[in-house]
């Protein structure tokens, strides 16, 4: 049984007391990502004394196995005594509830557990597969759980085309209001996504620079080093263009493209992001194979040891035409940015782990100077994401010594030394706490998943259709070599190719 919560004084307004209720408790996302999460947040106080967490499974654990299995998985992934001494307290708030989405007598325990302590806030995290949201949503209904207080926490990719998200979203509104629902990226709670907010909207700099007269091109790039690893099944009905284009990059692209809002608040920012979506110029299926390079990946190497093919990985069939890899040319048809393009690309088993948003200026319009070998362009700014985050500002200086010839040079911003006293707060612990706080602002309005999903279904139907393959590339590089054509043909490269 669950031990007694934490006592302690009342938590801030802004950290309410709370219900969290984890589907899929057992999973890796659970695991790996909302757990470590959830333990980071409680570590640094920012949890309510009287929050618990209610992790649900269909497995036939025990609540002392569950805790077993989580002190053999996910302890030893934080690091540091600190960690070690406040993982007990931590697990005082866990229990552990066998729960069968298509059974009753699951629900019903939950419900007299929830309802047996009235907390201000019952959030429900639904880390489950997309087919089960309905009959979760319909449950929860059943047994009185989708009251105001209640809110509902929907994981990617939210359906296989538009027709497919729109019937759960429109289930999930039976039940929710849209105030209720956060459709969660976790894209947008990285410090150097709300960096570039605070960058472009914060600082007279960059504001006049960005449009179309100043920036030649926009690169944003999201690439692993990692195959389709235990996950197989899963991600060969998905595939790249669902499970990173329509969500993370397109996401990450309104946050570069977007006007300025009027206000931080959830809607006028999530308004803004709708506009350029709406302004994204369609690609007809007569255009995809020019803008759009699909591949997968054939055997070779990942940190000097060989690997293999997609096909040849468990779950895949072997004749499975499933990218792993897409590189899009796309457009936006508005005044700020009318005849720039913005490259996205997203690859597993390429040559690095990485995220990054590139922005490249012009060049000056007269060249007084000797330009570098291999340096297309002198002005560029690089927003990281990960491995580590930072924003550095790219250009050209004179070479030192009796020479008018220029080099390149860079001014940094690294966001872990621009406030070394300052706790850096995690993706995923940023947003979850957004939620039991309510706070919408960072998670995806149906508006904006709608037009999403509408601008890649032409893209996904034509290669339905297409009896052309995903064009080969080898693990461990950065993808196949159409990929560099589609920006070479703009006279272009790849930010790593300058």
């Amino acid at each position: 049984m669950m031990a007694s919560l934490p006592a302690g004084a009342p938590a801030p307004d802004s950290a309410p007391e709370f219900d969290f209720v984890l589907f899929g408790a057992t999973g890796d996302l659970a695991r790996r990502k909302l757990l470590p999460a959830l333990f980071d947040a409680h570590a640094a106080g920012s949890l309510h004394p009287r929050g618990r967490i209610l992790a649900l499974g269909s497995q036939p654990l025990t609540h002392d196995a569950y805790l077993a299995m989580l002190d053999e998985e996910v302890l030893p992934a934080l690091s540091g005594h600190a960690a070690a001494a406040a993982w007990q307290g931590f697990v005082e708030r866990i229990l552990y509830l066998q729960v069968d989405a298509n059974a009753n007598a699951g629900f019903d325990a939950l419900a007299e557990l929830v309802n047996a302590r009235a907390a201000a806030v019952v959030v429900f995290y639904l880390a489950t597969a997309p087919h089960l949201f309905v009959t979760v949503c319909e449950q929860l209904a059943r047994v009185g759980l989708t009251g105001q207080r209640s809110r509902i926490v929907l994981e990617k990719p939210l359906g296989h085309d538009l027709a497919s998200s729109e019937a759960i979203n429109a289930e999930v509104a039976r039940h929710f209001s849209e105030d209720q629902i956060y459709r969660i990226d976790h894209y947008l709670g990285k410090e150097s996504v709300q960096n570039l907010m605070a960058v472009r909207f914060g600082n007279v700099l960059f504001e006049p620079l960005w449009r179309r007269e100043w920036v030649r091109q926009v690169q944003i790039t999201i690439a692993e080093e990692l195959g389709v690893e235990r996950r197989g099944n899963f991600y060969d009905g998905i595939g790249a263009l669902r499970d990173m284009v329509q969500n993370h990059l397109l996401q990450l692209l309104c946050m570069v493209a977007m006007e300025p809002p009027t206000s931080l608040s959830e809607d006028a920012i999530r308004d803004e992001k709708l506009k350029i979506l709406k302004a994204l110029r369609p690609i007809r299926p007569e255009d995809v194979a020019e803008k759009v390079v699909r591949g997968q990946y054939a055997r070779g190497a990942a940190g000097g040891d060989p690997v293999p093919g997609y096909a040849s990985e468990p779950g895949i069939a072997p004749d499975s035409r499933t990218e792993t890899f897409v590189a899009i040319r796309a457009e936006i048809a508005n005044w700020r940015w009318a005849g720039v393009p913005f490259y996205l690309r997203t690859g597993k088993r390429m040559q690095s782990r990485v995220a990054e948003i590139v922005i490249h200026f012009h060049d000056v319009p007269y060249p007084l100077f000797p330009h570098p070998l291999g340096v297309m362009s002198g002005n560029r700014l690089v927003i990281t994401l990960q491995p580590q985050e930072s924003i550095r500002l790219y250009f050209l200086t004179k070479q030192p010594g009796d020479t008018q010839a220029l080099i390149p040079a860079s001014l940094d911003l690294q966001l872990t030394s621009a406030a070394p006293r300052v706790r850096r707060v995690g993706a995923y612990e940023r947003l979850l706490l957004d939620v039991i706080r309510g706070r919408l602002g960072l998670f995806v309005r149906r508006d904006e998943q709608v037009q999403a999903w509408r601008w890649v279904a032409p893209i996904l139907q034509t290669w339905e259709h297409s009896p052309t393959p995903p064009k080969p590339y080898t693990a461990g590089t950065w993808g196949p070599a159409a990929s560099s054509a589609l920006l070479s043909r703009d006279g272009m490269a790849w930010h790593e190719e300058m």
